[in-house]
Parts: C-alpha cells; structure tokens; sequence
C-alpha cells in the first residue's frame, strides 16, 4: 500500500492530476468561511443547536450532506452543489419518458453534452427557488440583523450570493472531471462529507472517560469507543462489499463461418450490480420521510394536541427513532429501489443489443424471453439490494438511539452519507490505480511489474 502512495508521485500526469483535484478542494472549503451579508451567524449556530433532534433538524442534517457544510452558519456555499444534482435528477428521469431527450442520449458523447447543458441551465432556477425560501426561512426565524428585515439588500445580496455560489461549484466540479482525477461533483460532496470528521471525533473525546457513567458530561466509556470503531469498520467492509457486488450472467456469442475460418464463440458475462439504484433510493426515502416529520408537527400544534391519532403520528414522526418512522422509511427505500430501477434499467433495450451484436444467453432465444429472463433476475437481486440499503439507512439511527450517541458520531455509521464516500473514493481509487497499471506501477493490490496476480479493484461477484 505505501509503495503504491509512492508510485502515484513517480507519475507526472497523475501527480500533477492529483494535485490539481486536491487544489480545488480546498479553494471549495475555504469558501464556507465565507458569511452571507446581514446574517446574524451567533444566533443561526443557536437556532440549528437548538433544532437538532426535531424535524427541522433532521431536515438540515439531511441537506447538510448535499451543501457540504453545517447549517449553524450561512455562507456563499450554503446551497451547495445540490441544485445541480437535483437538476441531473430530473434530466435522468426526463430522459426515459421524453422521445427527444432519449434521441440525444443514444447520440453518443455529442448528445451527452446536449443534456449536459440543458442541465446547468435547469440549475439556475433551481438555484434562486432554493435560495429565495431558504432567506425566507432565515428572515422568519428572526436569524437577520434586525436594520436588514425585509430589505431588498439583504434578498439581492442573498440571492446572488447563493446562486453564484453554487454556478462556482459546478464549474469546480467540471475543472476536475477535466483537469484533475475523479468525478468533481462526487468529490465535491464526499469532501464535505468527510470534512464532519474531526467534529464528530471531537464530540466522543470530550465526552470520553474511561470509569463511564461517574459523569454525566462524559458518558462514553471504552466499550462505546471500541463498538463504535469495530462497527464502522465492519460497515464500511459490507458497504464495499454490496456495492461492488455483481450477478454475473454468462454470455456466448454466436459462431460465424467464413471461409475455412471460425469467428466468435467466445464467452464473456453480463454484470448486473446488486445495487444498481446506488444511493438514490435512500436520497428520494429521506426527502419525502421530512415532509410527514414536519406536516405532523404543524396540524398537532394548529389544533392544540387535541386528537390522539396526530400526537401519535407526530410522537413517531418528529424524531428518526420512532418505529413507525423506521418501517415507513423501509417500505419507501423498497419502493424507490424498485422504482429506480425499472427507470435506469431496460431489459428489451439490453436484449435487443446482444441480439444486435450477435450474443446470447445459453438456454434463452434472443429476443422477449431474454429480456424477460433480465428482468426476472434483476427483480430478485434488486430485492437484496433494497435490503442492504434500508438495513445501512437505519443503523444510525438505531445505534444513536441504543447507545445515547450523537447523530453526528452516528451518521457515519451508514445511511447517504457512508454509500456516497465509499462509491467515490472506489471509483477514485479505481481511476488511480488503472493509471498506474497503463504505466507499468504497481498498483494499491499489487498489479503490475513484481505485483503477483496484476488484480485490479473490480466487482465481486454475488448469488443474487
């Protein structure tokens, strides 16, 4: 492993790749210590310390992930890169239903970029609704200096601020899918992701001691420490795992005669991954799980507490560890799983191009009933998948609430968060070591020259 760092600066083109990669994330980070003007910063720490646990906390820890920084101060980067994705999102889904956009998408590289630029200017939009509620939101809970309430200033420089903001983040992003190494936005929120460890490492040693309990202040003793390490090692090694997992279907092509010579035969396989919906189903779970926390809580407090079933629902709603709030959000990852899935995944579109290309499933005619055997298969190992991630979306909470540990500790012991570092730094770390191996290094599982095997990172093949 520690040849491998080594070998990465023998490299000039992945040295000065990642040097670049590197230099963008921190001109991205120092962006947050960057304030909006007119906002009283003393007050929004004391407002979002006082949230945590409500459903409006629940929905800043959410957002939070996307932004990249903590809602206890607002900055220039406070929307973060989380318009651009939501405007990616919609262009996907746009993409299965609308006959235009599916013609430029089967264009190749020049109708990518089409969409591409459909959606960064779908981001602008998107950018100022996000910014004009989140000022709102700020000005209502009296969070702006009070010379600045209701001045056009305040919602011009917000505004502006906000949306430039986020327009620089996508085109950091785009700078290192040029220039450096990796998927710019991926890095970009996985870089404020990880950027809460230190905070989250901070909340366990202040509240550590080793005779737990003789303190109220320091309730974490050694065995919470060591559960909580031994857990987050063995989550992320599943996660790795389940994300990397693949069916692997056997594929023969077909034999052609031409002269006295034989061409094709060859077998080769078709991954299906296991979790082919990535973390979008527990990103569309989580969004719609705050609107029941927070509608709940407003009908309960508008009618004074008096019917039972709404203190129940809002009981089980306000907070994440609520049972009814578990099963829901279970059945919703399920659903979106599924429905992802049967958005992103065409079985008569796949079964058309082995045809096409002269391939074949053994034992299966080219055609419906390969694309029905498809989509069998991927209705099973969908199943699993969707299991894998509600079992990951609730640890932490189960963990926070088990243990008295802080969501913030907790947070990375599963959920969006852990799903979105751990597929980009695979994906990251798969870019650097085929650079290695083109270059004849040795790579971080021991490819190339010397190397033994010459493996590469790559799926791991799973039942379904």
């Amino acid at each position: 492993m520690l040849q491998a760092f080594l070998n990465i600066w023998k490299v000039a083109e992945l040295r000065n790749k990642l040097l670049f990669t590197i230099a963008m994330l921190c001109i991205y980070r120092i962006g947050f210590f960057i304030p909006l003007p007119a906002v009283d910063q003393s007050e929004l720490a004391d407002w979002a310390k006082n949230a945590e646990g409500g459903a409006a906390g629940n929905l800043i820890a959410y957002v939070s992930i996307f932004t990249g920084g903590s809602f206890s101060q607002s900055t220039i980067f406070g929307l973060g890169i989380m318009p651009y994705i939501s405007s990616a999102i919609i262009f996907q889904l746009l993409a299965t239903v609308l006959p235009s956009l599916q013609k430029l998408r089967k264009e190749g590289p020049a109708g990518q970029q089409k969409i591409q630029e459909y959606t960064r200017y779908a981001t602008i939009p998107l950018c100022l609704v996000q910014a004009i509620f989140w000022l709102g939101f700020i000005q209502s809970n009296q969070l702006v200096y009070p010379s600045y309430i209701g001045s056009w200033m305040f919602w011009m420089a917000g505004v502006l601020g906000l949306t430039a903001g986020t327009i620089f983040l996508m085109w950091l992003g785009e700078q290192i899918d040029k220039y450096g190494i990796g998927n710019g936005v991926s890095l970009i929120i996985t870089a404020g992701i990880i950027a809460a460890i230190p905070s989250a490492i901070g909340v366990i040693a202040d509240g550590f001691s080793v005779s737990a309990g003789g303190d109220a202040s320091k309730p974490f003793g050694v065995d919470t420490v060591i559960f909580l390490i031994a857990a987050f090692v063995m989550v992320v090694a599943g996660t790795v795992l389940i994300t990397q997992g693949q069916r692997r279907i056997p594929i023969q092509q077909a034999k052609h005669t031409r002269g006295r010579r034989v061409y094709g035969g060859q077998r080769s396989y078709l991954p299906l991954r296991v979790n082919h919906g990535g973390v979008m189903p527990i990103i569309f779970a989580s969004s719609l799980m705050i609107m029941p926390s927070m509608l709940f809580g407003y009908i309960d407090r508008a009618t004074g507490g008096q019917w039972f079933i709404l203190r129940f629902l809002n009981d089980n709603f306000a907070n994440m560890t609520g049972y009814l709030y578990a099963l829901v959000y279970i059945v919703m990852i399920y659903f979106f799983a599924y429905f992802w899935t049967t958005v992103q995944f065409q079985p008569k579109e796949m079964a058309t191009q082995l045809r096409d290309h002269g391939s074949f499933i053994p034992g299966l005619r080219p055609g419906p009933r390969t694309a029905e055997y498809l989509e069998t298969v991927m209705e099973r190992i969908t199943y699993v998948g969707a299991g894998f991630l509600a079992v990951i979306a609730v640890i932490p909470t189960l963990v926070a609430s088990a243990f008295d540990v802080p969501f913030l500790v907790t947070q990375f012991l599963g959920g969006t968060g852990l799903l979105i570092c751990v597929s980009v730094m695979l994906d990251f770390i798969q870019r650097i070591e085929a650079t290695l191996l083109m270059r004849n290094y040795k790579g971080f599982l021991g490819g190339g020259p010397g190397g033994g095997s010459g493996k590469r990172i790559r799926g791991t093949r799973h039942a379904g």
